[in-house]
């Protein structure tokens, strides 16, 4: 991940722990999560309105082509 390893990982859990305490650390990874499921339903629904515009874009065509 990232070229990090073990004691790497370790220095940063233990920055983290100071920073935010052992308290807080559940809060701030419960907004990490919603933020990612947040991201993921956007991701999704952009994704959803893509496909559905390369659609309507294909069907306008071929109703053009036969129109012609």
């Amino acid at each position: 991940m990232f070229g990090m390893h073990g004691p790497e990982l370790w220095f940063i859990l233990a920055i983290v722990v100071l920073l935010f305490g052992g308290k807080k650390i559940p809060e701030l990874m419960r907004g990490v999560g919603k933020g990612i499921r947040e991201f993921n339903a956007a991701k999704a629904n952009l994704q959803d309105e893509f496909e559905k515009g390369i659609k309507e874009d294909d069907t306008q065509k071929l109703s053009e082509k036969k129109e012609a």
